[in-house]
């Protein structure tokens, strides 16, 4: 075992839900005055935590990040798609934004950065849709990934968000993808696997800082009797939501089986209410929690970074 920490920095997926994630960044940033790009040596995100973990890879200002969500987040989701079909059978016929906002978002974000201009790693999960397989980008921090080097960032990061019922799959050159979240909506085990194996890092000199974006124990209760159809029982996006979070949990709870205790520092929220993924009116709440969160785990994070 090494004195050196490798230091991983894992976002997991949410939609709008990111905002808590950036926020808290942002108080890591401005008020424990860390450089977090220097900070960490590998960065992990999915979904709406690609966004901010590509962000903070290419040296970008969480707070630019954080206001990202403050100001824009309504205009990605309230550009809803044009349908003859009634409110009820929507879902059940196509997705419910066009995500032609959050694209552009994106390339205002990352402009014409590639993943070969990355110079730490970086891994974005998606998922292959067309092969029924995982899909994760990378920037080439291993001499055997050869195929990401020219995407584009921005379109890495679009195919990651691509949550199913919410916005179509991204087509990226040959491959047709999807929300990471499918199978990694916490890559934080993707991300320690790769630095073992790709980078040689030991397992004991691993350090995590895992953030989630909250957790509603609200489900689908015991006593409401429903028919249990997609649309009436299970409820697409509800169902969506439901699976993205069991994901990031079952993660979180494995790797802690594997990490010592000292080894990752899970920072996230309960709610007792739904917590949907595209309901831009919570944002303000989800930075007030990210900021009671930093304040009761401050000390904590002071010895995290140390």
């Amino acid at each position: 075992m090494s004195s050196q920490k490798f230091r991983i920095l894992s976002i997991d997926g949410g939609g709008i839900r990111g905002a808590f994630s950036a926020h808290i960044l942002t108080c890591i940033s401005e008020r424990l005055k860390i450089n977090l790009h220097e900070a960490f040596d590998m960065f992990a995100g999915t979904s709406t935590g690609s966004i901010i973990a590509a962000a903070i890879a290419c040296n970008k200002s969480p707070t630019e990040i954080s206001n990202l969500y403050q100001i824009h987040g309504k205009d990605i989701f309230s550009s809803k798609k044009k349908s003859i079909w009634p409110e009820k059978f929507k879902l059940g016929m196509h997705s419910k934004y066009n995500k032609d906002n959050l694209e552009k978002l994106l390339t205002d974000q990352f402009g014409d950065t590639q993943l070969k201009d990355v110079d730490k790693p970086l891994l974005i999960p998606a998922t292959d849709i067309g092969n029924g397989c995982v899909h994760v980008f990378k920037s080439p921090y291993s001499e055997a990934f050869t195929r990401d080097g020219d995407f584009l960032v921005s379109g890495a990061v679009l195919a990651s968000c691509s949550a199913p019922v919410y916005f179509d799959p991204e087509k990226v050159e040959n491959y047709h993808l999807a929300d990471g979240g499918i199978w990694a909506n916490n890559p934080s085990l993707a991300a320690a696997i790769d630095a073992t194996k790709r980078l040689n890092i030991e397992w004991n000199d691993i350090q995590i800082l895992s953030i989630g974006t909250g957790l509603s124990r609200v489900a689908y209760g015991t006593q409401k009797k429903r028919n249990w159809g997609l649309l009436n029982g299970w409820n697409s996006s509800e169902f969506v939501d439901f699976n993205l979070s069991l994901q990031a949990q079952s993660t979180h709870n494995y790797l802690s089986l594997i990490l010592g205790k000292n080894q990752i520092m899970r920072l996230n929220f309960e709610s007792d209410k739904p917590l949907p993924m595209d309901d831009f009116r919570i944002v303000d709440d989800l930075v007030s929690r990210a900021d009671r969160l930093f304040t009761h785990e401050s000390e904590k994070l002071i010895e995290f970074f140390a």
